[in-house]
């Protein structure tokens, strides 16, 4: 099946014909550039599209889909994980080596990121050669094959994403920190796990598309792309699957505790409890004492000292060590607590110096100029990720998909600055009075297990 036949603009498909050189002449003068309000618009069937005009020359659409590692069981494990290595197999529309060739002829980019909660496919490209991409991406998204050949070549690649990806130590235990706390899930990891790898077959990718790539599942978003052709494009192909699929289990958080002893002198632990689904204002506090007890620095190698649990934690213990608040919401839950780096032996001391921060503020010790200045770096963390076309396809899209709507940022800023510090401190109460989840992996002979904090 060929894709996009039907809309004429889009006939250059991999046409790889090189124009012929014209004589430049003098271009007329430019018609001044307005700036564009982002368009929004949500289908009868479910599927939200939004688009802006940015002027760039460069153009980037993203299909955001409710069909992360959250929503597979027992059986199909790790089929989202080669959902992201399989954009470049073969489809009906065009094979691997079309797509490969057609993505390179141009110049472009085709990558699939995800979350717990949803898959991300992103094409970019000069934005004359956008309709060929979107074409790949429509191709890549609704027409696979899953060529039982290619899916088994391709699952060895599997260990490898996995093992590069896990090499970092705050990836493992974060991983472990969401198994240890929920049931279901959220608890499921965002790679294959080991004993599923070379048994993921096209049958279950194919299931899985079918249940979960639906209308109504969909966020169909675009930077310096016109919002009819968008519009279009979604209407004659993106209705292909109607429907809610399949809803998924909802999350049932537990509290538990994985402790990884392997020998290293540094020990990383992350002690947590339940917070709040993204959206509600009480998740807005807890993004706010984030700040206030420090997010982590925003640069590489950067200095996170003036936070006041790094602070607290320096005047009990002598040795280096790392600290930083952790901070996740999702659709039904959140986590919220804290993260340390520190020496084997001063673990303990670690950790329980930067809980009881926690508990101290939970006990009313909070400032006005201390809730002023976390608002104001978090209002700043959050303008600077939409500033980028990258961060704010991201954050359209994964608006669009949570709640049918778009937040401008005014907003946003709005809700952060109606955050009052009553509101910090009953979430600092939940986190100290909750059911703790706890994650640990290092020499962890001086690191207390989570019921004696």
């Amino acid at each position: 099946m060929k894709l996009l036949t039907r809309a004429g603009s889009f006939s250059r498909f991999y046409s790889l014909k090189v124009a012929p050189k014209v004589k430049a002449t003098a271009a007329p003068p430019a018609a001044p550039l307005h700036p564009q309000d982002l368009e929004f618009t949500k289908l009868p069937n479910g599927l939200v599209i939004a688009s802006l005009e940015n002027y760039a020359p460069t153009s980037r659409i993203g299909l955001f889909i409710k069909a992360g590692s959250r929503y597979e069981d027992s059986n199909n494990l790790g089929t989202s994980h080669l959902l992201r290595l399989a954009s470049s197999l073969t489809t009906k529309g065009a094979s691997s080596f079309k797509i490969t060739r057609g993505i390179e002829a141009v110049g472009g980019k085709l990558s699939v990121t995800a979350t717990r909660e949803n898959l991300a496919y992103t094409v970019e490209c000069q934005r004359d050669d956008i309709e060929i991409l979107m074409e790949i991406l429509l191709n890549v998204t609704t027409a696979p094959e899953f060529r039982r050949w290619e899916v088994s070549a391709l699952q060895p690649q599997l260990k490898i994403d996995k093992a590069v990806a896990l090499q970092n130590p705050q990836a493992c235990i974060i991983e472990n920190l969401h198994a240890a706390a929920y049931q279901n899930a959220l608890a499921n990891s965002l790679y294959c796990p080991d004993y599923r790898i070379g048994k993921v077959t096209p049958e279950q990718l194919h299931y899985y598309i079918q249940n979960y790539f639906t209308s109504a599942r969909m966020a169909l978003i675009g930077l310096g792309v016109s919002h009819p052709v968008l519009k279009q494009v979604a209407e004659q192909f993106l209705n292909m699957r109607g429907g809610l699929g399949l809803a998924g289990a909802k999350t049932r958080y537990r509290g538990g505790e994985i402790r990884e002893q392997n020998g290293d002198s540094l020990v990383h632990a992350a002690l947590v409890a339940e917070s709040s689904a993204t959206g509600s204002t009480e998740a807005n506090a807890f993004s706010v004492l984030q700040h206030v007890l420090g997010a982590g620095p925003h640069v590489k190698r950067g200095s996170n000292s003036t936070s006041s649990l790094y602070q607290a934690i320096a005047k009990a213990v002598q040795q280096p060590f790392d600290v930083s608040a952790f901070n996740a919401s999702y659709s039904d839950s959140g986590l919220f607590g804290i993260y340390t780096v520190s020496q084997a032996a001063a673990a303990g001391d670690v950790i329980k110096a930067a809980y009881n921060q926690v508990k101290t503020i939970s006990q009313g010790n909070l400032s006005s100029t201390d809730v002023q200045v976390a608002k104001n770096k978090l209002k700043a963390g959050y303008l600077m990720l939409v500033e980028s076309s990258e961060g704010f396809l991201d954050e359209v899209g994964s608006q669009a998909l949570a709640a049918g709507l778009y937040v401008p940022p005014t907003t946003v800023l709005q809700q952060i600055d109606s955050v009052a510090a009553a509101d910090i401190i009953n979430a600092a109460k939940k986190f100290v009075s909750g059911k703790k989840s706890m994650a640990a992996s290092g020499n962890l002979g001086h690191t207390p297990f989570v019921d004696e904090l």
